[in-house]
């Protein structure tokens, strides 16, 4: 038995991409190490809230997600396209009920989670990936007629439209932004027409007057962009503590555990900041090193999906890296001033049990995926 055991073992990891499994496995790995120096803000402040915290993360996301992973390593591939529509309906529902004030809590003026029990969770995490993982179905299944209105722009609109506004409703921009930005490259590479690409930038900047007029915060962050030094004790705040975290870190940092903005200056140290953390702690080396991580883990991911061998597998496998990556790269983006603030955790290193689930089970699909590939190198 124990033989058999090992055997399955082996052989599950046998066709995985091992370029891709290692830096997946350094993100995580480092990414662990950066969070725990992160949390320990808490500790100083309340160690209650650090143990929650690092049970949710670690129990959670790590042990959990990680879990999962492993399982999904031994589905065939196949299952992902058979059942993405009730996957996505799910998500669309879970979504929505986060409105019902008994099965859902408020934070920071958003009401994203969902409370089951002991069990918190922000629907929108599952909602991510069953959107990219439907949109690949419904490309892959009509092919060429992608190009017809009635079978690529139209319902394209129609299968966006419904997350977004139950996202919307939240509010969550953030995840608006990264869901929008994967699924119009999803369309792109199944054959985006340029007529219906004009389509999409008229609609995005009419939805984007839209947002700004309902929720005028959004046109506060980008003024504040624009002219960070005129709000530097309010809306510029957080900005303004992580450029002064990432350019006191200097060539090779302070050190890990020393940072000195994430006990009494960086707003959510652990969260949406930790890259400016990060910045202190390790320096310019260390920025670089996280920045390198992602961007040869998208390379990779590229190269093992102009390898599969359909059209599904190779949508699902660039929407879910996407989501990763993208909202990785707006994350440090952001730390760094080169783009307004959003909110979007960095993946696989902020704080967040839910979050961190999820990656690991995006991560676990693409890792499957990667097992088609016609050739290794």
């Amino acid at each position: 038995m124990k033989k058999t055991t090992r055997f399955q073992f082996r052989s599950v990891f046998q066709k995985v991409d091992k370029v891709l499994l290692v830096l997946v496995g350094l993100l995580v790995f480092f990414g662990l190490i950066f969070f725990l120096s992160a949390s320990l803000s808490f500790l100083a402040r309340n160690p209650a809230q650090f143990y929650r915290v690092l049970i949710s993360h670690i129990g959670l996301g790590l042990i959990g997600g990680g879990a999962i992973m492993y399982a999904l390593l031994y589905l065939d591939y196949t299952v992902f396209k058979k059942y993405a529509l009730p996957f996505f309906i799910t998500a669309i529902v879970l979504t929505f009920l986060v409105q019902v004030p008994f099965l859902s809590f408020e934070h920071g003026g958003a009401r994203r989670w969902l409370s089951l029990g002991p069990l918190s969770f922000q629907p929108a995490e599952i909602l991510k990936v069953a959107y990219v993982m439907y949109l690949a179905a419904w490309f892959s299944w009509v092919k060429d007629k992608v190009q017809e209105i009635r079978w690529g722009l139209a319902p394209f609109l129609i299968i966006t439209a419904i997350p977004v506004l139950a996202l919307f409703i939240q509010p969550d921009n953030g995840t608006i932004l990264i869901m929008g930005a994967a699924g119009v490259a999803l369309y792109y590479l199944a054959g985006m027409r340029m007529r219906d690409a004009l389509i999409l930038l008229v609609i995005a900047t009419i939805g984007f007057l839209i947002v700004i007029q309902l929720r005028p915060y959004v046109m506060s962050r980008i003024q504040t962009f624009f002219a960070p030094s005129e709000n530097v004790l309010s809306e510029a705040w957080q900005s303004e503590q992580a450029r002064i975290a990432l350019g006191s870190g200097q060539l090779l940092g302070r050190g890990w555990g020393k940072s000195v903005q994430k006990f009494r200056y960086l707003p959510e140290p652990a969260g949406d900041s930790i890259y400016a953390v990060i910045g202190e702690e390790f320096g310019f080396v260390g920025s670089v090193f996280v920045l390198i991580l992602y961007t040869l883990f998208l390379l990779r991911a590229a190269v093992v999906a102009f390898r599969l061998p359909n059209a599904f597998a190779r949508l699902l496998m660039f929407g879910l890296v996407l989501l990763i990556v993208g909202q990785s790269f707006f994350n440090m983006a952001a730390m760094m001033g080169i783009v307004p603030l959003s909110g979007m955790p960095l993946i696989f290193i902020s704080q967040g049990g839910t979050a961190l689930f999820f990656a690991l089970v995006s991560t676990g699909i693409i890792l499957n995926l990667s097992r088609l590939q016609k050739k290794h190198i």
